[in-house]
C-alpha cells in the first residue's frame, strides 16, 4: 500500500461565488478521468500549523480555552496559527503561534502529523508540531490579542486526562484531537525520537 499522492484533475472553469478576510468561496468545474464534468464548491485557505505543547516531566500539555463562533461552541485547543506570511518557514510559524498565544518557548520541535482538516469541503492543511523542553517567553513585540483570542485562557493539563476526553467525545477541535492522539501512538510505540524533524517535506504543500 502506497500514501497520498499528488494529483489534480482538470479544471475547465472557476467562479468566485464569495469572498472573506481569510478565505474565498469557489466553484470549479472538474473534468473526470471518465470524461464528464462535476461542479465541486470549497473554501479556499492558507494552510496553518498547530502545536502540542508538552511538559514531560510534569506529563501535561499546554490548552486552550477559545470560542469558535460557527459551531456556536468553546472548544479545547491547542494553540494554531494560519500561514498567513508569505514565505514564512513552518517551524517559525509555530514558534510564533506558541508565543503569542500562550507566552512559551520550546528547546526541541518535531512534526506530529500533518492532516487535512475537511479535505470534501476546505482546502486547509494543517502541521502539527510537537514542542518540547518548554520555558517561558514573551509575547512577540507588537502583538496583541483581539476578538476570540482576546477572551481565550490557558492550562497545562494531564495528558492522560486530554486523551480520555478525546476517547469521551468531549474535546472536537482538530488540531488537539490529530496532535494529541498522535502523540499517544507515538509514546505507546516507543516511536518519539523518531519523529519527523522540524523541517520534514510537507506533502500537501509542496
Amino acid at each position: 500500500m502506497r500514501g497520498d499522492a499528488k494529483k489534480a484533475w482538470p479544471v475547465e472553469e472557476r467562479t468566485t461565488l464569495g469572498s472573506g478576510a481569510i478565505s474565498t468561496f469557489v466553484n470549479e468545474v472538474v473534468l473526470t478521468p471518465a470524461g464528464t464534468r462535476m461542479n465541486r464548491q470549497f473554501l479556499t485557505h492558507p494552510g496553518a500549523v498547530a502545536v502540542v505543547a508538552w511538559d514531560e516531566a510534569a506529563d501535561e500539555i499546554l490548552v486552550l480555552r477559545q470560542y469558535r463562533h460557527p459551531v456556536g461552541m468553546e472548544l479545547v485547543e491547542i494553540p494554531a496559527g494560519l500561514l498567513d506570511i508569505e514565505g514564512e518557514d513552518y517551524c517559525l510559524a509555530a514558534q510564533r503561534e506558541l508565543a503569542e498565544e500562550a507566552e512559551l518557548q520550546a528547546g526541541r520541535w518535531d512534526v506530529l502529523v500533518d492532516i487535512f482538516s475537511t479535505p470534501g469541503a476546505c482546502e486547509e492543511s494543517l502541521r502539527v508540531f510537537l514542542a518540547r523542553d518548554l520555558s517561558r517567553a514573551p509575547r512577540p513585540q507588537g502583538f496583541v490579542p483581539e476578538d476570540e483570542e482576546a477572551e481565550m485562557t490557558s492550562t497545562f493539563t494531564s495528558r492522560a486526562a486530554i486523551v480520555e476526553m478525546i476517547l469521551n467525545g468531549e474535546c472536537e477541535s482538530p488540531s488537539l484531537v490529530s496532535g494529541v492522539l498522535a502523540l499517544e501512538t507515538a509514546r505507546l510505540l516507543g516511536k518519539l525520537d523518531d519523529l519527523r524533524p522540524s523541517d520534514a517535506p510537507w506533502l500537501a504543500r509542496q
